[in-house]
């Protein structure tokens, strides 16, 4: 995965070869990442962005609870015409953008932005610096942001990719300049296959 062309093939590969259930990351229901969000009590008027979340079952909650304004991004377009297939007319409600995270220019200010599973992917200095400028511009003050990684405790790799573990210190350390740091917690998380993956998640707030 030398450069960024060959990270969206990668990605668009996966998405065009797999089903939902041949995919480690799967849930059926985002539990952990929809207690974040509650927790929060955004109005429905909240501009929401799901980072990686071509393929997540979080778009069909926030649907679900009438959430007028989200945005998903994927790197992966084949990605994001299955959630569009999956959703049939509700997949008009929505805003998607085929964009790696790190090339995305975001288009309003966010309210919440969560992302589980897309950070740990960026392993260079430059990439990670680059996503968390991103996030400190995109993301308002008093906004969200929800992070998922592996766990120093969780796999080294990923759908063959090298990825990048951390700790609730290394994560913090990541946004302390701009976020104040809520609360992490960790889970595992039980693939279709029946293994577990220990994750990270940390909550931060826009200062």
């Amino acid at each position: 995965m030398n450069t960024d062309t060959d990270r969206k093939s990668h990605w668009e590969n996966i998405y065009d070869t797999k089903t939902e259930q041949e995919v480690s990351w799967f849930q059926p229901y985002p539990k952990t990442s929809v207690e974040f969000l509650e927790l929060f009590k955004l109005p429905l008027t909240a501009n929401i962005i799901d980072i990686g979340g071509g393929d997540s079952h979080l778009v069909d909650v926030l649907l679900d609870k009438g959430y007028e304004n989200i945005w998903v991004l994927d790197i992966s377009a084949n990605a994001i015409e299955r959630a569009k297939k999956r959703l049939g007319e509700r997949a008009d409600k929505v805003h998607w953008v085929v964009s790696d995270v790190i090339a995305f220019e975001p288009p309003v200010a966010f309210d919440f932005w969560h992302d589980r599973a897309a950070f740990h992917f960026l392993t260079t200095e430059e990439k990670i610096n680059k996503y968390v400028s991103i996030a400190e511009h995109a993301i308002k003050k008093d906004g969200y942001l929800v992070l998922g990684t592996f766990s120093e405790q969780g796999p080294k790799k990923c759908s063959g990719l090298e990825i990048k573990q951390y700790s609730e210190a290394s994560m913090s350390s990541r946004f302390e300049a701009s976020f104040e740091r809520i609360k992490c917690i960790q889970e595992d998380h039980v693939t279709p296959f029946n293994t577990t993956q220990n994750f990270l998640f940390c909550s931060f707030k826009r200062k």
